[in-house]
């Protein structure tokens, strides 16, 4: 039987989504990001959860999450290093109608098309745009990710776009530029955020016993980021229009 190893779970998310969503976070994660903010997800726990038993725990919040135009998020850690078991929990919620939503960076163990088959919603993670920072920034190859964007692209899937803004990074316009070249080869987006760099999973790390890559890099300014989105908005709807 196909067991699932999940970390947690929210059922208030707000911000994983369109509504008010439960959000499922499973661990493991072939990425080694400087930035992570859930360090204790990276390595794959416990198998704790059959479909069927996770499914009943999310439907129990059905009611409640459709009232409010939500559903469920798959996140991590990297949720599609466990494919197969979301696949089979995806098979029980969609019988119910619920919405499905998939945060991830595209860095997973293949099933995609199937796995794709389920989901209403992709929350994309970009890393970096170029192939040697991506690899400095996360410890993988980027050909894992560009290999998840072509099944995406064929699957018609809805995508949002999450970008993390790092200071000294991406807070510039050549790597917004080079963002908007990657962005006009993905189909089907809805929506960008730009999420700026903190500090909030700092503790993580020192309760874990590990090293913060980051632990000198300051937080990103939120006004910063603010202009420097209004700026990529406006250069990348330029670019919509005359395609």
């Amino acid at each position: 039987m196909i067991k699932g190893s999940v970390d947690s779970i929210e059922t208030f998310g707000l911000v994983d989504g369109p509504g008010i969503r439960t959000v499922v976070f499973l661990t493991g994660c072939k990425l080694r990001c400087k930035y992570c903010h859930n360090p204790e997800m990276l390595h794959l726990g416990k198998y704790n959860y059959t479909p069927s038993e996770l499914a009943e725990r999310i439907l129990r919040n059905k009611n409640y999450f459709q009232r409010n135009n939500g559903g469920v998020t798959f996140s991590g850690g990297e949720p599609l290093l466990q494919s197969k078991f979301i696949i089979e929990v995806c098979k029980i919620l969609k019988k119910e109608n619920i919405h499905v939503a998939l945060d991830t960076a595209g860095v997973g163990n293949g099933d995609y098309e199937e796995v794709l088959k389920y989901v209403d919603l992709v929350l994309l993670d970009i890393k970096h745009t170029n192939p040697i920072e991506y690899k400095e920034l996360t410890g993988h190859s980027i050909e894992d990710s560009l290999e998840f964007i072509k099944v995406l692209n064929k699957s018609n899937t809805k995508v949002w776009i999450r970008q993390v803004i790092v200071p000294g990074l991406m807070d510039n316009m050549e790597y917004i530029n080079s963002l908007i070249g990657v962005l006009s080869k993905i189909k089907n987006i809805e929506r960008v955020d730009f999420l700026p760099y903190h500090k909030l999973g700092s503790e993580k790390y020192v309760k874990l016993g590990i090293n913060n890559p980051y632990k000198e890099m300051p937080e990103m300014d939120k006004e910063k980021c603010d202009e420097l989105y209004n700026k990529f908005i406006k250069e990348y709807r330029k670019l919509n229009e005359n395609v």
